[in-house]
């Protein structure tokens, strides 16, 4: 039963307080059973329907017999004439979704009321019957529903309208025959009926390029009147303009009528027109000075809600069009103080994106007193583009870093935290002035850390980057702190940051000698071990001496190994006399190459099952083909590649290919499972024709021997190819084989076969093929250290995109080299952008990539290539494969 309302006093003004407070399925049936009073009560029915309907709205299910219980009785409220009980059947016999055979018991009633001279009762039962029907009854009420859409009164025919979108996912063409009376209810007067037809209008022909076109056409010319409507029709012209061949250039279709919209009298028609023209591709400052006028008018509107409209805008045009929206900046300004802390915030990041250098100082005293009534999730955004305006005025560095110093000793959640912490430490690595002030802040901030995540983090960063400062010494007294008043993590962590500064800072090492001894009776086990390593490592006894390279590789060396191949590997080292190799260890980035795409049902194909991760299928790839005579001179195998299916899914023959490189041939092994249990495959093997593989020369083949229903077997190809140059090209493939018919009973093949063929895809050699993935785990580090002399720069144009995003995943993939540091992960409606990548080419060569990406407003995208490698040929082998690719 729903509790009695409770008045609320002094002490409960926080509570809620709900009219359906513990009610119950049970007890609200029981209550149904009013429905068959013979004197019907329709304020209690009414009252009874509520709570049914709160009850499916929150999630409760009727079983099967309590539903038809329900329905039968709900129907029996036909006899009232109550309008408002009516009202509340109609919405209850929707909700209850009644089946085929239910439905027939209120067809009847419902159709009644579709031909009543109460024009409540027919626009109801249009909605209801249209939502229960099938197909079958949709034609027989199908002249009422025509007749109903240029009905005189609006609500009849919007319901009507609204009933032919719903109908049109379910009976399309039955819904298009009525495009004569929909396009007769455009022209209709009233406001609600024109949206809803020109709605339904536009879905019934919208798989029509064309005709979408010339109904814009005829619509543009001021036939629309309600403003809903309006709305809807900009969106089609936008749509009709993004779609259209003249994009590209001046002539714009329709621009005129978004231009026009801009003087119309309803503002929510005013806004939609100015947001369109703004999201326009490769729209001019010439066609975004109109939208932006208006939408500098709204900024300064009495409505909350036309003020957020307008400044959100702006703010998207100014991560594309920073100069179009700075004559807002004044307007903007004054809703930094605004009551609605979303439009306050929405300001504040748009002044930031806009703003030049002399407003810094004066916007950074603006935002200190904002920034406290606001809630996390807009103090990121703050932060963020804080962030940006810095590395865009890296000269107002001490402001801005003085800022976000602050508000990172204030209150706040991890997100927060964590954000705060990126943009210090992107301050520090892109503008050098920054980098002792930045430290110290963090070094103060972890003095009262309560995120551990942040803690280590910090510890870690100040590990490779405080021993280059002029005065690593001041940072000691932070670190060593950690030791003795946080967790295990962060004391672990600590001792590690100690070791690095002992490491690269001779000067220093007998002091941290003293602090590591200190920390060797802690009371962690990870703590203890890692001092008693790093106190082994520095050695000298804390004698000031020079710390030798090997040390410093330890500790401040990339490691070049994903951590995987390396916990495989030592997994699988069993203890002897010979140490273990950490040069045996795999580098590529693998995920189990042989874990092949395949229909349901077929076995792996391939070397069958060999144990997950990456090692293990490398060195099975190795043994598989050094064992075969015609590849055992070929010399180590450098990479292979992920499997490439040949096949389609459900096909007669499922086949896969793997190209292993070598340094002068290639190898195809083509994986290959026969699916038809009746048949039996012998002297199988893989035709292929390099014709148009201008520098591979086909030296040897593997055909396989017999290939039994649903048991994986290998086939191979090997090709010669010119030592030290990336050969690409097409191969054409074709399997051939004798099929012997299979006796389903016996399971023995008969003695002669058939020859048979079947064509397989095409097979391209890439230049990616001749790299590894390997990342690195500090890329700054590595980068310096290449030096600058074995770099090699230049620019290319990479041609019209729709976005930096698509660039940069197109260069990736490119080149085949491993993204480091999230770097492959573009921002929405970035301008310019920065990629790291990493790799190690066909002679185990290591290759260091520094993509500079930007877009113009034609979206042209320009790239600057920066390659470091200590071979020349291998520098210009990149660079030439950007060129050509």
């Amino acid at each position: 039963m729903a509790q009695p309302l409770v008045k609320k006093d002094d002490d409960h003004d926080d509570e809620e307080y709900s009219p359906f407070l513990g009610i119950e399925k049970g007890a609200v049936l029981q209550e149904a059973r009013v429905f068959n009073d013979p004197q019907l009560d329709p304020r209690r029915c009414s009252q009874v329907i509520t709570k049914l309907l709160y009850l499916l709205n929150q999630g409760d299910s009727f079983t099967k017999t309590e539903a038809t219980e329900v329905f039968f009785s709900v129907t029996k409220l036909f006899q009232s004439k109550d309008f408002g009980l009516r009202r509340m059947v109609y919405l209850i016999i929707k909700e209850l979704s009644p089946s085929a055979d239910e439905v027939i018991i209120v067809t009847s009633s419902l159709m009644k009321d579709m031909n009543s001279k109460t024009d409540m009762y027919r626009a109801n039962a249009i909605r209801v019957l249209c939502r229960i029907t099938d197909g079958t009854l949709l034609t027989q009420i199908e002249r009422y529903l025509k007749q109903a859409i240029v009905d005189k009164n609006p609500v009849v025919a919007s319901a009507a309208l609204v009933s032919g979108i719903h109908l049109l996912q379910t009976n399309p063409e039955i819904v298009k025959r009525w495009s004569n009376e929909v396009q007769e209810a455009v022209q209709s007067r009233a406001a609600l009926v024109q949206f809803h037809a020109l709605a339904l209008l536009q879905q019934i022909r919208q798989n029509d390029r064309l005709a979408v076109s010339k109904l814009v056409t005829s619509l543009t010319r001021g036939t629309v009147r309600s403003p809903l409507a309006q709305c809807l029709l900009i969106r089609y012209a936008t749509q009709v303009i993004r779609e259209s061949a003249n994009t590209q250039t001046g002539d714009r279709p329709f621009y005129d009528f978004l231009e026009s919209c801009l003087r119309h009298k309803a503002e929510m028609v005013i806004f939609e027109a100015a947001r369109a023209i703004t999201e326009l591709s490769g729209v001019t400052n010439r066609e975004l000075t109109p939208a932006i006028t208006v939408l500098q008018l709204f900024l300064s509107s009495s409505k909350p809600v036309l003020r957020f409209a307008a400044v959100r805008t702006l703010n998207k045009v100014a991560m594309t069009h920073p100069m179009a929206v700075t004559n807002c900046n004044i307007d903007m300004e004054s809703l930094i103080s605004d009551q609605n802390r979303s439009i306050a915030t929405l300001a504040i990041t748009t002044l930031l994106k806009t703003g030049n250098e002399s407003s810094v100082d004066r916007l950074m005293k603006q935002i200190t007193n904002f920034m406290s009534d606001i809630a996390d999730e807009f103090k990121i955004v703050v932060v963020e583009a804080i962030r940006s305006l810095c590395l865009k005025f890296p000269l107002k560095y001490r402001s801005l870093m003085n800022f976000l110093s602050n508000i990172l000793r204030e209150e706040g959640g991890f997100e927060y935290k964590k954000a705060i912490v990126d943009s210090i430490v992107i301050l520090i690595r892109d503008i050098p002035e920054a980098k002792e002030s930045g430290l110290l802040h963090l070094c103060e901030f972890i003095e009262d850390c309560e995120f551990t995540y942040l803690s280590t983090q910090i510890l870690h960063f100040l590990g490779i980057e405080g021993p280059k400062t002029t005065d690593p010494s001041k940072y000691i007294r932070y670190i060593y702190n950690r030791v003795h008043l946080e967790n295990a993590t962060v004391r672990a962590a600590a001792v590690s940051t100690l070791a690095k500064f002992g490491a690269m800072v001779d000067a220093l090492k007998p002091r941290i000698f003293v602090l590591l001894r200190r920390c060797i009776f802690d009371s962690d086990d990870e703590v203890r071990d890692r001092t008693t390593l790093y106190l082994s490592t520095l050695g000298g006894d804390g004698e000031v001496v020079e710390t030798d390279g090997d040390t410093k590789t330890f500790l401040f060396g990339d490691l070049d190994i994903p951590l995987v191949n390396l916990e495989t590997s030592l997994k699988n080292y069993e203890p002897s006399e010979e140490p273990f190799d950490i040069d045996s260890v795999p580098k590529e980035v693998k995920s189990q190459p042989l874990a092949e795409k395949k229909a349901p049902g077929k076995k792996p194909t391939g070397l069958g099952a060999p144990p997950a991760g990456p090692p293990s299928t490398a060195d099975a790839y190795e043994r598989l083909l050094s064992s075969i005579p015609e590849f055992s001179d070929f010399g180590k195998l450098f990479k292979s590649s992920a499997p490439v299916e040949l096949t389609e899914a459900e096909t007669e023959y499922a086949v896969n290919v793997v190209k292993h490189i070598f340094d002068r041939h290639v190898v195809f092994q083509y994986n290959c499972t026969n699916t038809i249990p009746e048949q039996l495959l012998e002297n199988v093997s893989v035709i292929v024709d390099s014709s148009e593989a201008d520098n591979f020369a086909e030296v040897a083949s593997k055909p396989l021997r017999s290939l039994p229903y649903d048991t994986p077997g290998q086939t191979f190809v090997a090709f010669e190819k010119p030592e030290g140059i990336t050969a690409v090209g097409k191969f054409s493939n074709t399997l051939r084989f004798i099929v012997k018919e299979v006796d389903p009973t016996t399971g023995e093949a008969e003695d002669d076969g058939v020859e048979d063929e079947y064509q397989l895809e095409d097979l391209e050699v890439v230049a990616a093929d001749y790299m590894m993935k390997v990342g690195v785990s500090n890329f700054r580090n590595a980068w310096e250290s290449m030096g600058d002399d074995f770099e090699h720069v230049d620019e290319y144009g990479l041609g019209p995109r729709e976005n930096l995003a698509e660039a940069v995943i197109a260069v990736i993939n490119l080149l085949g080299m491993q993204p480091c540091e999230g770097t492959e992960v573009v921002a929405t409606n970035s301008r310019s952008h920065t990629c790291l990548l990493s790799g190690v080419f066909l002679g185990n060569v290591s290759v260091l990539v520094r993509l500079q990406f930007g877009i113009h407003g034609s979206r042209d995208v320009a790239m600057k290539l920066a390659v470091r490698s200590e071979d020349e040929a291998v520098r210009d082998t990149i660079h030439e494969i950007v060129s050509s690719g």
